[in-house]
């Protein structure tokens, strides 16, 4: 069995315009000028509070959990309104994916698990993935942890598994974690920066992913 593991923003859904406003709100709320879009996008994937001290590295601890909390509120109200959509094409692929039996699919995402949760259900993709590693339960990205717990939970080698995300982050995980790394160029992070990280591939489009995830599997027969 080989392992298969999605970030989430940026990668199958496209959720920058609910991310900027929140942060926005949330940094109006205590006062403070909204960080420009390139900023706030530079962070997605980091756990919140990892994220907000790196937007904000002058304010007080209290400050700052202040505008996680308002980030929260105003994330949750514009999520509700109008759930994120999926890129073009990233459905069908994961279903595609799914009924394969040599293959398991899992998440790694700096998204809370309830906030994961209400996408997937939105999008119908509730029994997709059997290992969902959330924000809420480990240390931020880059750290290996939530790639260790996917292996864990599928008892699949770090070899025969592959990270895929749009964020330097995302790669550097896998990389820390001995998993194989596809980048996607439609996301967050500059192409320059996930081909410096080290990622292992780089896709344009997702049948490019799925002819990536073809070579793998091949390659770890």
């Amino acid at each position: 069995m080989k392992l298969i593991v999605f970030d989430v923003d940026g990668t199958i859904s496209d959720s920058q315009a609910h991310i900027c406003h929140a942060m926005a709100l949330g940094f109006e709320a205590v006062g403070l000028p909204a960080p420009s879009r390139a900023a706030t996008l530079s962070i997605v994937g980091l756990s919140l509070p990892v994220a907000i001290a790196r937007l904000a590295p002058d304010q007080d601890t209290a400050t700052q959990a202040a505008i996680v909390e308002g980030y929260k509120a105003s994330y949750f109200t514009s999520r509700a309104a109008s759930p994120a959509p999926l890129y073009p094409g990233a459905a069908d692929l994961l279903r595609k994916l799914a009924q394969r039996d040599d293959l398991f699919l899992g998440v790694a995402t700096g998204k809370s698990r309830r906030g994961l949760d209400a996408l997937l259900r939105h999008h119908g993709l509730e029994g997709i993935f059997v290992t969902r590693q959330v924000a809420d339960d480990h240390p931020s990205k880059p750290s290996p942890e939530m790639l260790f717990a996917a292996l864990a939970d599928t008892g699949v080698n770090a070899r025969d598994a592959v990270m895929i995300g749009d964020t330097t982050f995302d790669i550097e995980m896998g990389r820390a974690a001995g998993c194989g790394t596809i980048a996607v160029s439609w996301g967050y992070h500059p192409v320059s920066d996930l081909l410096a990280a080290g990622a292992d591939r780089l896709v344009d489009t997702f049948a490019a992913l799925e002819a990536a995830l073809g070579d793998f599997v091949e390659m770890h027969v």
